[in-house]
């Protein structure tokens, strides 16, 4: 049984996959396989222990009988019936023929045991081990099949013409944006933008006039106005009286100017 159970071992890592199908769904098919070999191993190998337990138990039964069959024996001596000693004798070599032979079967199956156990942790190791190097292949796959679906749409976005229809559609709409901005600025220089200006601000004063005569009429007049009448208002004192002041020099100058005169004559 442990011999197939190496066999098995050996088919799993040695197979060698010779169809024409597609690789991933090999290596899916080969991830599945390898966690599915966990449960018959686990099987085989209850069934080796199960084996070592069994004749672990025969040992001790002989060791038992032996035990009991030796007693018996130097009990029939002590009461000098070594008839009873012989059949019991015969027992004893026969238990130990027996012994010896569970023992020796005994120890070729604690190996292996201890030989599945080792099979069992090297295979889990290099199960993981493949899984692990079947997911990465996997994903590689789907990065390289993603890639080559934009080298695709690559391609054919640049053999389509694409390209071409985008640049000239580009041009075109640049050519009409140009023209309407040289229509735009013909459209203005053929505008009299200064007797439009000249207009506006007389329609400005005319306006401001307007609201100033309605502002007179209610009796309402900005602050600002009332101090232009008052600072109107001081200049004209100010300039009357300078003048007053400038009058007596004149006379006083023609005064000089006649006593000269009359002097002189």
């Amino acid at each position: 049984m442990f011999k197939r159970f190496i066999r098995a071992i050996k088919s799993l890592f040695g197979g060698v996959v010779s169809s024409m199908e597609d690789p991933k769904l090999i290596l899916e098919q080969n991830i599945r396989d390898l966690n599915d070999q966990i449960p018959q191993m686990n099987e085989n190998i209850a069934t080796v222990k199960a084996n070592m337990i069994m004749l672990q138990k025969e040992v001790k039964k002989y060791e038992k009988r032996i035990e009991s069959l030796t007693a018996k024996i130097k009990s029939a001596i002590n009461a000098d019936r070594d008839d009873i000693a012989e059949g019991y004798a015969l027992q004893l070599e026969n238990a130990r023929e027996n012994l010896s032979s569970s023992k020796e079967q005994l120890k070729f199956a604690e190996q292996a045991y201890e030989k599945a156990l080792k099979v069992k942790k090297a295979f889990i190791r290099e199960k993981d081990r493949k899984i692990e190097e079947a997911k990465e292949a996997l994903r590689a796959s789907e990065r390289a099949e993603w890639q080559g679906k934009v080298a695709d749409a690559l391609e054919q976005f640049e053999t389509g013409g694409l390209d071409q229809t985008h640049d000239e559609m580009v041009n075109r709409l640049n050519e009409e944006t140009a023209k309407n901005e040289a229509r735009m600025e013909l459209a203005l220089d053929s505008v009299d933008t200064e007797a439009m200006e000249i207009e506006a601000n007389a329609e400005k004063l005319r306006a401001s006039e307007l609201v100033k005569q309605f502002k007179s009429e209610m009796g309402k007049t900005d602050v600002a106005d009332k101090e232009k009448s008052v600072g109107s208002s001081a200049e004209e004192k100010e300039g009357r009286k300078i003048e007053m002041d400038e009058e007596p020099v004149e006379k006083e100058q023609d005064k000089t100017i006649g006593n000269k005169e009359r002097s002189k004559s």
